[in-house]
């Protein structure tokens, strides 16, 4: 059986976003017991992670290292119709992840404890983004 269900996010600008009430609550809907939830986003600069949920530094690091490793306005960059995130954000999408496959045990994603569901908007302005839930299961 197969259930599946899109989430739209209104971001604010670069930065995360916490997904996982909403995934959880895809999951409880489709009603299986065991099963995958596969999350995946439909956009080109933004990602999905699962990362510790528990101290908020650890959001704040990962964007300080992205932002040392992809820099905005980086002159190697040529690709810049919507200004000097564009292609950095792109960069950020593809060296990180556009799906997430998650385990569905006693009706739940089967997380680990300090583990939580993120987009990670990756350009500047706010956008509404939009991620697919497909949970397969009995």
């Amino acid at each position: 059986m197969l259930h599946q269900q899109e989430i739209h996010v209104d971001t604010r600008g670069r930065g995360t976003h916490d997904l996982g009430a909403d995934v959880q609550s895809v999951v409880r809907q489709a009603g299986f017991r065991s099963g995958i939830c596969h999350v995946f986003i439909r956009h080109t600069s933004a990602s999905l992670m699962l990362c510790e949920n528990a101290d908020p530094a650890v959001l704040r690091d990962l964007e300080t290292f992205m932002s040392r490793q992809v820099p905005d306005g980086d002159p190697m960059f040529t690709h810049t119709a919507e200004g000097p995130d564009d292609m950095p954000a792109h960069v950020r999408s593809v060296l990180t992840q556009s799906d997430l496959n998650i385990p569905v045990i006693d009706g739940r994603c089967a997380l680990g404890t300090w583990q939580g569901i993120y987009l990670w908007e990756h350009r500047h302005r706010g956008h509404r983004r939009t991620v697919i839930v497909t949970v397969q299961g009995e």
